[in-house]
């Protein structure tokens, strides 16, 4: 992987030429206007879910985009990579088995970047990295992830992606796992368990996308909460993605070092 990889320099006349997969839908729809006004993207193809791959070569483009299931994704990203097109991808779905069965097709590709982005809203990631250092100094930690009823997945990937990172930073640190006397859970009251650390998940009319992440020590508790009310949250995460991607050949997984966190 080149998550911690220093960025490769790009040409500067390759302008990237971009395909939207999934242009249809609840991403979609912001994203194509997004690509649209960004300085320095062309966006050159939008396909919805009935579009043969093949448009996205007849288009001319270098770029694609992915955001459409997570059944549909693993295809969508190996076209693209045979292709030697750089990719990010927005869906959810990429597990640890996912990522290694990519990071075997691109060694075979080694000038391709893909860039898997569990959350495309730099707050949000900003967020999870401002938990994941803090998680060190504090005796117990959960997250609390709250959405939509539409989404499709529980938990989040942003908030899977939260507490693998505190896991680590916490195995980095010593620290041992949170408290809990728990003996009987028959309902799965405590919630999934991603690492270590207990994950719940609220699906709720009115609610879009927020996550906060409860540290515990003697005598206090901090919160460290993030709050997105609409899908345009993400596009200059998206935007900013799409200019980075190619200059990091490999599998790049989150916005994190991107913006200088891993």
């Amino acid at each position: 992987m080149t998550e911690t990889t220093p960025r490769t320099p790009v040409p500067g006349d390759a302008t990237p030429r971009v395909a939207i997969l999934g242009a249809s839908g609840k991403m979609g729809r912001h994203a194509v206007p997004a690509v649209r006004a960004a300085q320095g993207l062309e966006l050159v193809a939008e396909l919805g879910s009935g579009d043969p791959l093949q448009a996205v070569l007849d288009a001319g483009a270098t770029h694609v985009l992915d955001l459409t299931v997570p059944d549909a994704s693993p295809e969508n990203v190996a076209f693209a990579v045979e292709h030697g097109l750089h990719v990010v991808v927005g869906t959810s779905g990429w597990g640890a088995e996912r990522r290694a069965a990519l990071e075997e097709r691109l060694a075979a590709r080694p000038g391709v970047g893909v860039l898997i982005a569990p959350n495309f809203s730099v707050g949000s990631v900003l967020a999870s990295a401002f938990a994941a250092r803090a998680a060190r100094w504090f005796e117990s930690v959960e997250v609390v992830e709250l959405h939509h009823p539409a989404k499709l997945d529980a938990p989040s990937g942003t908030a899977v992606r939260t507490a693998e990172m505190i896991a680590a930073s916490r195995a980095e640190a010593g620290v041992g796992p949170s408290p809990d006397a728990t003996e009987r859970d028959p309902d799965g009251a405590r919630g999934a368990v991603v690492d270590g650390v207990h994950v719940h998940a609220v699906r709720l009319r009115g609610l879009e996308a927020h996550q906060e992440v409860l540290l515990g020590g003697p005598g206090e508790q901090l919160t460290v909460r993030h709050d997105a009310f609409d899908r345009q949250a993400y596009m200059p995460g998206v935007v900013l993605a799409l200019r980075e991607v190619a200059g990091r050949p490999g599998l790049t997984y989150g916005l994190d070092a991107v913006l200088g966190l891993d």
